[in-house]
């Protein structure tokens, strides 16, 4: 208790004392009592902070920066798995396309079953997902990876060694997209993964190391 702190036990005293001045005598007794009560708190209270004051004090601008250290380690978790997420669906919607663009084919019946839920597909949505996967198609090789990276980017920034944990966020969102479908993915995505993981290193600038 600091020096604001007796002041006001003592003012509380004064008061106490002032308060009894025109009191009858019957009750003086128990005031008197109450204000040596208070008196001996007071003391009490001095004698506690002076025990606090050896205790080490721990400085606000570390334990600022503790939760600062701790945000910044959830904020990279977060981050992770929000790619992680973003690759298992990317990564499910690109097999789907893929097996209803390639229904007629035996080679790709279990895409075929895994994505639509039977065999049968009319020609419209056929030629839509087929023209999805192709060269330039929104689920094809280049806009899928490009999609990718750009997500990547946009949740390390610059930062090198972020851009190695989306890498990593990355590999384990497809090896879950793996899981999901029952195995291996079809050539189209394991050419997204190579595509991905080109553009990791040269964010990174690994694909200027020899």
């Amino acid at each position: 208790m600091g020096v604001n702190g007796v002041t006001e036990v003592t003012n509380n005293i004064a008061t106490t004392y002032a308060s009894t001045i025109n009191a009858p005598a019957e009750s003086k007794k128990k005031d008197d009592e109450e204000v040596k009560v208070k008196a001996e708190a007071a003391a009490v209270y001095e004698k506690s902070d002076e025990k606090e004051a050896e205790k080490p004090i721990i400085s606000n601008k570390e334990t600022d920066r503790t939760k600062i250290i701790q945000q910044l380690k959830a904020d990279d978790a977060l981050r992770q798995q929000q790619l992680l997420d973003i690759v298992h669906k990317m990564m499910g919607k690109q097999v789907k396309a893929y097996g209803i663009a390639n229904s007629d084919s035996d080679d790709e019946s279990i895409w075929r079953f895994l994505a639509k839920g039977d065999f049968t597909v009319d020609a419209a949505t056929k030629a839509q997902a087929q023209e999805d996967i192709s060269e330039d198609g929104y689920w094809g090789v280049k806009q899928t990876s490009e999609r990718i990276l750009d997500f990547a980017k946009a949740l390390a920034g610059d930062d090198p060694d972020k851009l190695e944990q989306m890498r990593s966020a990355f590999e384990k969102g497809y090896k879950q997209a793996e899981k999901t479908w029952g195995g291996e993915l079809p050539e189209i995505s394991k050419n997204t993964f190579d595509a991905v993981m080109k553009g990791f290193d040269q964010l990174t600038g690994k694909d200027q190391v020899e």
